[in-house]
């Protein structure tokens, strides 16, 4: 029988309360359930909050993708250049668009896409870039807006885990997702700043696009449910093309208000964790902290550091877990996968990428942890360095 404790300070924790079970009680007692005028609401706040000119809301961050690839034309036999470092489903939306991802390594400070290997990689195919604000952490749009501009490429943001992150754009702090590439694309998973159970946003200062998005979401249905229903004449729908069932529902939408309001709070609490990490880690020889550029804000969606080379991964981490501290390791690389191990014959070096899967150690980080929590981590991964060594 295993000794192993419980783990006693996760991961992650979605921040929720009572305040999200009455905006659910409200709307269920309402009798609207699905996507709705809570959906429109949730809409109108998050375009605010980001300063986009449009929001739409659809079932999921991966949704989003497809749409947005969808939507600046990537079709079959086209690529796009994006990270193998990132959740795989960044990879998958571009083979739903029947298009093939190329791959391109990240900088190793900030496990974002590294620009200057984005050039080499365009071919006739290319049609998109996209870039994924890696843990929270926003990319260098202007590097990347500067080659897609030039090369007659559209930017699409990946901004699954950036919801509060900044960015300062001539002169001043603007929010991930006004957007700054052609369209930013953001997740509302239980493991992201902010939940709605599952959920997902697009943003775009295109109507063209924003009008696609409300259209495909429903299965291209001509006629949105809040109009026909509140219509005092028959009104006959009409499906013009082939769409989707990406929509979101006005529960989930009624979290996602209450929770957008907390936000703010919650990143500048995430933010002084932080920075409490960085002052207790920053004592443990080798250990590579994760670095904020000086144009950057992030919403430090998650913590992860870089171990030694002389610490293995896995002894770290059950040392960690032995001691009641739960950990992950570094973000996945999809070419590592199998339906990517062989996309497009040979794949890059991807070297920095495969030693950020590799080394990398993701930390608790939850809004009700203490500074005493993050001294016990600290002591805990020195310890489990010197013993792993």
């Amino acid at each position: 029988m295993s000794t192993t404790p419980l783990p006693v300070i996760a991961l992650a924790k979605p921040v929720l309360d009572e305040r999200e079970v009455e905006a659910v009680r409200r709307v269920i007692l309402s009798g609207w359930v699905t996507q709705g005028p809570e959906v429109a609401a949730f809409e109108r706040e998050f375009a605010e909050y980001v300063g986009a000119a449009h929001a739409v809301a659809v079932s999921n961050c991966t949704t989003a993708l497809h749409l947005a690839l969808l939507a600046v034309g990537v079709q079959p036999g086209d690529e796009v250049i994006t990270v193998s470092h990132s959740f795989i489903a960044t990879a998958n939306a571009i083979r739903y668009c029947g298009a093939t991802p190329v791959f391109v390594d990240i900088q190793p400070d900030t496990f974002n896409i590294d620009p200057d290997l984005i050039e080499p990689a365009i071919t006739a195919k290319t049609r998109a870039i996209l870039c994924v604000h890696q843990l929270g952490m926003p990319c260098d749009m202007a590097r990347l807006l500067e080659i897609g501009r030039r090369r007659g490429l559209p930017v699409i943001e990946d901004a699954a885990c950036a919801i509060g992150s900044e960015i300062l754009w001539n002169g001043q702090w603007e929010k991930i997702g006004k957007p700054h590439g052609d369209i930013a694309c953001f997740s509302f998973h239980p493991r992201k700043v902010i939940t709605t159970g599952d959920g997902g946003m697009l943003t775009t200062a295109n109507p063209e696009y924003a009008a696609k998005f409300r259209l495909w979401r429903q299965h291209s249905m001509s006629v949105p449910d809040t109009l026909r229903h509140g219509a005092r004449e028959v009104i006959f729908e009409s499906y013009p093309e082939v769409g989707f069932n990406y929509r979101l529902t006005d529960v989930q939408a009624a979290i996602g208000r209450v929770q957008l309001s907390r936000l703010p709070e919650i990143v500048s609490t995430r933010r002084a964790l932080a920075a409490a990490y960085h002052d207790v880690l920053g004592r443990i020889p080798e250990l590579q902290l994760p670095a904020e550029a000086a144009w950057a804000r992030t919403n430090w969606q998650s913590y992860c550091v870089v171990l030694p080379i002389r610490a293995p991964q896995r002894a770290v981490m059950q040392f960690l877990l032995d001691n009641g501290i739960s950990t992950r390791r570094g973000v996945m690389c999809s070419h590592r996968e199998q339906p990517y191990a062989a996309s497009s014959g040979v794949v890059p070096s991807l070297t920095m990428s495969e030693a950020a899967q590799d080394r990398g150690l993701m930390l608790p980080l939850t809004s009700d942890m203490s500074a005493a929590d993050i001294t016990w981590i600290g002591d805990s991964l020195r310890s489990a360095i010197d013993a792993a060594s």
